[in-house]
């Protein structure tokens, strides 16, 4: 029996229909592909780009580091250069190349430590003992076995704080030296989560009479107010008991707080 004309006819759309979705699936394959080699590629670009831009970055902290490392041991060459100045020198000149051999000392070791730990926060406490080490074997270097404790609270702070704070406490503790023949005290302090005191306190013969900080034109306390301003800090000045002693404290307040972050424990 033949076939009819209606049959033929719906054969053909059938195999027609069939040819289509063929050729279409066959071209979205072909899509599929040409896209799967492409993301590929795009992977592999991305790949080499990022170990492009990790090597400029490991060769970048090599050179920051180098350059660290020098200037840390240019520091440290002045200051021994001082310190054997000191030998040859009167009393009062001998004991002004201690103070400027200890500064020196101070600000490369405070930003060596900082810059390389190449961190964004700071364990103050930490790093004001490792400063105070450091300290304690340059200015007590009589027979009298004096030391610098540093106690209270830990907290971290920015890395851009650290610094100053470093050479402020640096300046009043080699300022305690001069004036006290006493063991010398660096207390820390949490005011709130944000705001912290910093405290040296000497047994000394106290402030004198009238003892205005802004009028004072010593090196080491413009280095001190100006750093204390720089940071938006308050520096305070108490003698103690019928003028015994002296303590001075600085407070200061954390920029863009962030309190768990922040603070380590007591």
């Amino acid at each position: 029996m033949g076939r009819t004309e209606s049959t033929i006819r719906s054969e053909f759309e059938n195999d027609s229909r069939w040819l289509r979705v063929t050729m279409r699936d066959a071209h979205q394959k072909k899509q599929r592909e040409l896209l799967t080699r492409e993301w590929q590629a795009s992977l592999m670009r991305e790949e080499a780009l990022r170990k492009k831009n990790q090597d400029l970055l490991d060769r970048q902290r090599a050179r920051t580091q180098e350059f660290e490392h020098r200037l840390f041991n240019g520091l440290q060459l002045v200051a021994s250069m001082l310190l054997l100045q000191r030998r040859n020198s009167t009393f009062a000149a001998a004991a002004q190349l201690t103070i400027a051999a200890a500064r020196i000392t101070a600000f490369g070791c405070v930003h060596r430590r900082v810059h390389l730990a190449n961190e964004d926060m700071v364990e103050i406490k930490q790093h004001l003992q490792l400063l105070c080490d450091d300290l304690t074997g340059l200015l007590f270097h009589d027979a009298v076995a004096r030391h610098v404790v540093v106690d209270g609270a830990r907290y971290k702070i920015p890395t851009a704080l650290a610094v100053p704070i470093g050479l402020i406490v640096n300046e009043l503790i080699t300022n305690s030296v001069k004036h006290a023949n006493t063991d010398i005290t660096v207390r820390l302090d949490s005011i709130t989560p944000v705001s912290h005191s910093i405290s040296v306190t000497d047994e000394g013969p106290g402030l004198p009479e009238g003892f205005d900080p802004d009028k004072s034109d010593g090196l080491g306390m413009q280095i001190v107010q100006a750093l204390v301003k720089e940071i938006g800090g308050d520096l305070r000045f108490l003698s103690g008991a019928k003028g015994h002693g002296t303590t001075v404290t600085l407070t200061f307040v954390l920029p863009n707080p962030e309190p768990a972050a922040v603070r380590v424990t007591h």
